[in-house]
């Protein structure tokens, strides 16, 4: 039984690299550069955490270099859509019975791993797929992401913290929901690992 009540601290923004000459952070996004444009990567449809694959792709090509092809994805029709909304419903249950403190822990680490073990893979996708320069995929895809977690993260703690007073011989208690259904989004940017999401409600999976 998990009975911590354990509060997040707020969060600082994630620092934004230089990738100056001679950095690591510059060597390390040259080498995942090279690697990318190396290869051809085959993007299939996750649904259920199981990859499908439609025979339906279309080319992922860079935006400063057309005859570049990046990737091939596969395209979503309506089966797979009605399977993707199924089996996002299916992990509602799951996830919003889940303590909100272990939802919490699960996007504090992807924030942890986007900031370290995957950020140049994430900020070399941006540029190749979207033709930014380091800097603005440092901003736009890591810095902006990982802040967007650990602030998502605190503000829910903040919320949950945020309880009605009490009269005498009586404890008033606010609880929040979960969502009730799925969530559809639809990234703004056609790239290496953009897509569309349906998925069983928010990161924290509360609503009011």
């Amino acid at each position: 039984m998990i009975n911590a009540i354990y509060k997040f601290p707020k969060p600082e923004n994630e620092p934004v690299k230089s990738y100056a000459p001679g950095s690591t952070e510059r060597k390390e996004l040259k080498e995942k550069l090279e690697e990318l444009k190396s290869q051809t990567i085959d993007i299939p449809l996750i649904i259920g955490g199981k990859e499908i694959r439609t025979g339906n792709t279309g080319k992922v090509v860079m935006p400063h270099n057309h005859n570049h092809v990046l990737a091939t994805y596969h395209k979503a029709g309506t089966e797979e859509v009605k399977a993707a909304i199924n089996s996002a419903l299916e992990a509602r249950k799951k996830w919003s019975e889940m303590p909100w403190i272990e939802r919490a822990s699960i996007n504090m680490k992807i924030a942890e791993l986007l900031a370290t073990k995957y950020r140049s893979l994430i900020n070399a996708a941006t540029m190749l797929g979207q033709s930014k320069n380091p800097f603005q995929a440092e901003i736009d895809a890591a810095c902006e992401t990982i802040d967007f977690l650990r602030f998502n993260v605190y503000y829910a703690c903040r919320i949950y913290a945020d309880q009605p007073n009490n009269a005498p011989g009586t404890i008033n208690r606010l609880e929040y929901r979960p969502l009730e259904g799925f969530i559809f989004a639809l990234s703004p940017f056609k790239g290496l690992y953009s897509n569309l999401f349906i998925v069983p409600g928010a990161l924290l999976g509360w609503s009011a």
